[in-house]
Parts: structure tokens; sequence; C-alpha cells
């Protein structure tokens, strides 16, 4: 396959793939840490008005959602990836953090929480997914 072609083949089916498993984490946090009482988590509305509901433990999905959508798409990416196999994974780690601070932006979460996603969640997992698939 021309190297342009597998690279960027690298970079979409990173994010296709990275967004899977963000988003499959996502829909079944609710079976395994309930919402709280009276909070609507089906609209960005409902989520913003009652975020003071939230617990520490209600972030945890959130965050493995981000941090192992990052790491899959990444390891992929840098699997597919002709070469510089880490640059593709951190263009992966990169896009996901964007839409970390997108998420922010709509839907303010405790400081705490916004710290450790976007610091913990997206490049240290895009590099630790590079190293994988280099190995």
């Amino acid at each position: 396959m021309h190297p342009i072609l597998r690279n960027i083949l690298a970079i979409v089916a990173g994010l296709i793939i990275g967004s899977m498993v963000n988003m499959g984490l996502i829909m079944i946090s609710g079976s395994i840490i309930p919402p709280p009482n009276g909070a609507d988590v089906t609209t960005t509305e409902g989520l913003k008005a009652s975020m003071h509901l939230f617990e520490p433990r209600h972030f945890i999905f959130p965050f493995l959602a981000h941090a192992l959508g990052t790491l899959s798409g990444a390891w992929i990416a840098a699997l597919i990836a002709g070469r510089r196999k880490m640059r593709f994974a951190m263009v992966i780690g990169i896009v996901f953090l964007v839409g970390g601070i997108a998420n922010v932006v709509m839907l303010p979460s405790p400081v705490w929480y916004t710290i450790l996603d976007l610091v913990a969640a997206y490049i240290p997992m895009a590099y630790i997914g590079g190293k994988l698939a280099g190995k």
C-alpha cells in the first residue's frame, strides 16, 4: 500500500477505534455506576444542571473513556502507520485532547477532574499507545 494512503488510514482508523472505545465506555458507565438521583444525563443541558450532584465516583468512567479511547486509537494508528509511528500516535492524542478541551468548555466539570482529565488522559495515553505499538 502506498505510504501516504497507509498513513491516512492510520489516522482514520485511530480516530474511529478510539471514538468507539470512548463511546462504548460512556454508554455502559451508567449501568455500572448509576447517575445521581434526579440527574438528567441524556442531554448536555441536563448534565450541566445536575453536575453539582455528581460525586467523584461518577467521574471514573468518563476519565477511563477518554484515557482508554485515546490509548486504543493511538495504538491502532501507530500499528498501521508506515514510519514515524509515535508521531501518528501523538496526532491521535492531540485530536482527542482538542475534543477534551471542547468537552470542558461545553460541559463544565470540577476543577480537579478537568485538570486530571486534560493532563493525564490524552497525551500520556497517546505516548503509551505509541510505545506499545513500537514493540
